[in-house]
């Protein structure tokens, strides 16, 4: 039976960008390569860019091992990223008919998406219109989030580093509180990413040590929160402390489902898939507390620096997300489609994970959530569980390529231009 020719691949970034985004992208080029395809194509800001007829031949930007060791080093997502929400096939079939003709003219075999939850909405639709008309390209997912939260995997790459950050952070912060002093006390809040999942917020538990009592208190979004109870324990701990930090999630929510930062005066933004933008939860919380108790109270927002810093990236994470880049390239290639790449945790002591290829239909548009077991009864602390669960994937470093005392980044001439012009 003759074998039918290779051609080409296409791979896209969406979503929040991560340290270890672009560890996926770099496997996902060497698999593609190393397997016979004849060129990697990167869509400029995921497949949004794709629509445009926005994309770059990958072979002119990797060059080299140094490229790519150099790829794998930085932060945020090389090709560009975006959210945007594809129709429902039946609302707008020209769109998808557009996007076959360009994936057609590019003689694409294999479609991979690097993203979060609304990514492999992406990947359903197209793999659901593929599978309508019978294409023969193959639609798969590869995993990539910080907030941790997808379905059927045991963590997503990007997570680990993103831990790594925040419990680093946190007890450098607590550190600094230490070493003042304040007439009334002072209660720092530290707001972590998080809509609807923890996994972040979780992660200050990590400052918690032999040379460090970690936060005093950690406060998910999984569970109502109720704003005496903060008020009156923070009380309870400045009686005790000179300096309180309490890590809290930028999703905490009262019990009637209202935003604890709609609590303040916040403009509202909604992205394409309806998410509310969320921020100003620590700087409401302050002032509540000066107001009620009278003390000094400062608001601290991660923000994106908990994404961004490849300075701080977990070695496992950084490796693991080179493995399920190959490894969605390697599925892809192999035949399967309308599929996501996952991690199952064989072992936490010794760490060891493998990956496996689910169906994305059972995880596009769902949640992973923090175990209610894993959450103190009272809500404002993880479990030695969740400790337990996070310690293995922000372990190693990834030294920076450093040049004049700063990290290098992957940077090719013209190529900052090209993305804004996109």
């Amino acid at each position: 039976m003759q074998q039918v020719a290779k051609r080409n691949v296409i791979v896209g970034q969406s979503g929040g960008p991560t340290a270890a985004i672009n560890s996926s992208l770099a496997g996902v080029y060497r698999t593609a390569i190393d397997r016979g395809y004849k060129k990697v194509y990167g869509m400029l800001h995921g497949v949004q860019g794709l629509i445009e007829g926005r994309y770059i031949d990958l072979s002119e930007h990797i060059t080299s091992a140094l490229d790519s060791e150099l790829l794998k080093r930085t932060p945020a997502s090389y090709l560009g990223s975006c959210r945007y929400k594809l129709p429902e096939i039946f609302q707008d079939k020209e769109l998808y008919e557009k996007i076959f003709k360009i994936l057609e003219d590019l003689e694409i075999d294999c479609f991979i998406y690097i993203g979060g939850n609304d990514s492999m909405d992406t990947i359903k639709k197209l793999s659901d219109y593929a599978m309508l008309t019978g294409s023969d390209i193959r639609f798969v997912g590869c995993p990539k989030t910080i907030d941790n939260d997808l379905a059927l995997t045991d963590h997503t790459p990007g997570y680990g580093s993103a831990a790594k950050y925040i419990g680093t952070s946190v007890k450098e912060v607590i550190r600094d509180g230490l070493s003042m002093r304040n007439a009334k006390g002072l209660v720092t809040v530290i707001e972590i990413m998080g809509r609807n999942a923890g996994w972040l917020t979780g992660a200050s538990v990590l400052a918690k040590g032999e040379d460090c009592d970690g936060p005093d208190a950690i406060y998910l979004p999984e569970l109502d929160f109720d704003v005496d109870a903060f008020v009156e324990k923070c009380r309870n701990l400045l009686k005790t402390k000179n300096s309180v930090v309490v890590c809290v999630s930028e999703g905490i929510h009262t019990a009637d489902g209202k935003y604890v930062m709609e609590l303040g005066e916040n403009a509202e933004f909604v992205d394409a898939f309806g998410h509310k933008q969320l921020t100003g939860t620590a700087r409401v919380l302050c002032n509540i507390l000066s107001s009620e108790l009278g003390c000094k109270a400062r608001a601290i927002e991660f923000s994106t620096l908990q994404r961004a810093a490849s300075h701080c990236a977990s070695r496992i994470d950084i490796n693991e997300a080179f493995e399920v880049g190959g490894a969605a390239m390697k599925a892809a290639d192999e035949g399967d489609s309308g599929k996501m790449v996952v991690f199952v945790r064989t072992s936490s002591d010794p760490y060891a994970a493998e990956t496996e290829v689910k169906d994305v239909h059972k995880i596009a548009n769902d949640e992973r959530l923090v175990p209610r077991e894993w959450v103190t009864e009272d809500g404002s602390y993880v479990t030695p569980e969740f400790r337990s669960y996070v310690d293995p994937l922000i372990q190693g470093d990834v030294s920076p390529v450093m040049v004049d005392g700063i990290p290098r980044h992957l940077y090719k001439p013209g190529y900052q231009e090209l993305l804004e012009q996109s």
